[in-house]
């Protein structure tokens, strides 16, 4: 049995660097990943291109909701006859999400993309009052710290990367008097920035223990260091004069590839290892991006090749062949013959299409979202696999 991760240099470099863990306990276990529908509870605007959406889950689903600061969720609806999935992360500290004697809730915030139907239509038509489908809650971009007891934090966000940032610095905040937690949060201008007031008032309850530097690129600033893009240069004074890297226990970084990047890149050159940073490349899905798969049909020609792929889903297997010419991927295939197999954004970045390479061989387009372990293990994303072999056997149940 054999997985083979087939890319460019840097995106295995992105993959070899991810890590599982969670704030103040121990690692979960992975769950399957099922859609719940959901009532949205209020919509609330956050800028002019984003609004955070609350939902209520009922006390029936309660247990499918318990979730790690930094997690996130994937949505689905239908828009003009199509089926449409995105992922997004979970805004709202665990504590503050909900409990005790009232309804549990969830909060995600969505930013309005350039041509992206599914965040256009939840700007102008979601409402409180509305159902969509919400899967329960799935990501590593989580802590490994056990004890937070004077441990200090670092986060790098651009733009809507803020929002698994939000829920991780109110947890690490709220859950030890002596842990400490400093955001560096770029944007354009001020108006683009989301939870200005939440940040804010985060600010006011921990006022010693939180550091908060808005980089604002487009818009002066009275300190030089925060006006600008953030460039390696910036970012290496941004360190030296503000985070003090040899003091940080632990990096989270939310944002587009470039970023993440250059911010990895630049901790690496200053000698922080590699298993204290976390990262998340945030995206949408939509910038162009082909709509998720749905199990487009395949037609298989007599004797033609074929590779004959097993799924295993909920304690039932089925088998399909998948013509070699089609260059099919493992999840399409699934979809075929059982339209519930999870997934989300069909892009390698969620890990909601995660499955066990039980036998055969396969390789990966992409993956941003496996761990180095899941893959000396024999864990592939199925939206990314294509078989390399005759038979292949995955199992979505492990």
């Amino acid at each position: 049995m054999a997985a083979e991760n087939i890319g460019a240099r840097e995106r295995e470099r992105i993959a070899a660097a991810l890590l599982t863990s969670a704030v103040g306990g121990p690692r979960e276990a992975k769950r399957r990943a099922r859609f719940h529908t959901l009532r949205v509870a209020a919509v609330r605007p956050l800028t002019d291109a984003a609004v955070e959406v609350t939902f209520t889950v009922p006390e029936e689903s309660r247990g499918d909701f318990d979730y790690l600061a930094g997690q996130h969720v994937a949505l689905r609806t239908m828009l003009d006859g199509h089926e449409v999935r995105r992922s997004y992360s979970l805004c709202r500290a665990v504590d503050t999400g909900g409990g005790g004697d009232g309804p549990l809730t969830i909060s995600v915030a969505i930013k309005r993309d350039q041509g992206g139907r599914f965040s256009t239509w939840a700007q102008s038509e979601l409402k409180p009052g509305d159902r969509i489908d919400v899967m329960s809650p799935q990501g590593t971009f989580t802590s490994s710290l056990a004890d937070l007891d004077g441990a200090h934090v670092a986060g790098i966000a651009a733009g809507s990367g803020i929002t698994p940032l939000m829920a991780l610095a109110a947890t690490v905040l709220a859950r030890s008097e002596t842990s400490r937690f400093t955001l560096v949060y770029t944007n354009r201008s001020t108006t683009d920035v989301m939870f200005l007031e939440d940040l804010a008032d985060l600010k006011d309850r921990y006022p010693s223990r939180l550091a908060l530097h808005h980089v604002l690129s487009r818009e002066q600033r009275a300190a030089p260091l925060l006006s600008g893009r953030i460039d390696e240069e910036r970012l290496r004074r941004i360190l030296d004069a503000l985070v003090l890297p040899d003091t940080v226990d632990e990096w989270f970084l939310c944002g587009p590839f470039e970023l993440v990047q250059l911010c990895r890149d630049t901790l690496a050159d200053i000698g922080v290892a590699p298993e204290h940073v976390r990262y998340e490349l945030f995206t949408t899905g939509e910038g162009g991006r082909a709509e998720a798969p749905s199990g487009r049909p395949i037609e298989v020609k007599a004797d033609e090749p074929v590779h004959r792929i097993e799924v295993t889903l909920d304690g039932q297997s089925a088998t399909i062949e998948s013509p070699v010419s089609a260059h099919e991927s493992i999840l399409n295939a699934a979809l075929r013959v059982r339209p519930d197999a999870p997934f989300a954004c069909a892009g390698g970045v969620c890990g909601t299409c995660r499955a066990l390479l039980r036998e055969g061989s396969v390789t990966m387009t992409e993956n941003y979202a496996l761990e180095p372990d899941e893959l000396e293990r024999g864990y592939i994303l199925t939206c990314q696999s294509h078989p390399t072999t005759d038979r292949v056997v995955v199992d979505y149940d492990v």
